[in-house]
């Protein structure tokens, strides 16, 4: 199953979006963690900004920095959003409103506690009415993502953004789900190579090989800690530099059931 990668969007501790993670990425610039710095936020009317959490705040910044590198309408591109877990905060917020005597939960919370959420609030930022798929396969999200937008790409679409995303549990839920950092990553993909086609990538088969990992020891770190960051890999080898993984331009991706998802990544 093939693709091409039209444009990627990052946002992580030390990686200030694409342009800034591209060198680290390839090896040719050091990685220095650093907080996450989130851009400017005005993409919603100023009352959804007072709802929604660093969640949605997150996955849309990071699904817009894609689009703006493409240069394409936000408005028209189906949108497939991953997560392992989704708005931790809010589900721990309702959490300790259900085991207390106030049992009366804001409507808010609610609404921002189910799965596609950022979807739902990608939908106004954009104003999009093009399909949006919300899906969750615990650590394997990332895998699952891809391969949906792969698929979506190949049969009903002729591109498809793809959105990653996971962030830390506050406590007590952190000590049962540890996420340390929060990590974004979107793929926009086509079905057909553009101008602005950055490497053409074929899904092939994994196996129950090991999963591709950073040479850099902190990166590899984030890789582990954050279901998101199972991209970095493949991001990596979208530069083509010496961070691309132990196999070269060969991917391995964690999936289920212990096995992993290969790409082959070949620059335009």
């Amino acid at each position: 199953m093939k693709f091409f990668v039209e444009a990627v969007g990052v946002l992580g501790p030390g990686l200030a979006g694409w342009e800034a993670a591209r060198p680290i990425l390839a090896g040719s610039a050091p990685y220095v963690p650093a907080d996450l710095v989130l851009p400017r936020f005005e993409a919603l009317p100023a009352a959804e900004r007072r709802r929604v959490g660093l969640v949605v705040k997150l996955s849309i910044s990071v699904g817009l920095q894609a689009l703006e590198q493409a240069g394409r309408p936000g408005d028209a591109v189906p949108t497939v959003f991953t997560s392992s877990g989704g708005d931790g905060e809010v589900i721990n917020e309702i959490c300790a409103m259900l085991a207390s005597s106030d049992r009366l939960i804001s409507p808010t919370r609610f609404h921002n506690s189910v799965h596609n959420a950022p979807s739902g609030y990608w939908g106004i930022a954009t104003g999009s009415r093009a399909p949006s798929t919300s899906l969750c396969a615990f650590d394997w999200s990332f895998a699952a993502g891809l391969m949906e937008a792969a698929t979506q790409v190949n049969i009903d679409h002729e591109s498809v953004l793809l959105i990653a995303y996971d962030l830390p549990y506050p406590e007590p839920l952190r000590g049962a789900r540890p996420i340390r950092h929060p990590f974004a990553s979107a793929l926009l993909i086509t079905r057909r190579r553009t101008p602005r086609s950055a490497a053409a990538c074929e899904i092939g088969n994994g196996g129950a090989g090991a999963p591709s990992r950073m040479q850099d020891g902190n990166l590899e770190q984030l890789r582990r800690d954050n279901p998101a960051a199972r991209s970095l890999p493949l991001l990596a080898a979208l530069t083509g530099g010496r961070d691309a993984g132990a196999g070269g331009l060969e991917v391995l991706i964690e999936s289920t059931a212990g096995n992993t998802l290969g790409l082959s990544v070949t620059p335009c």
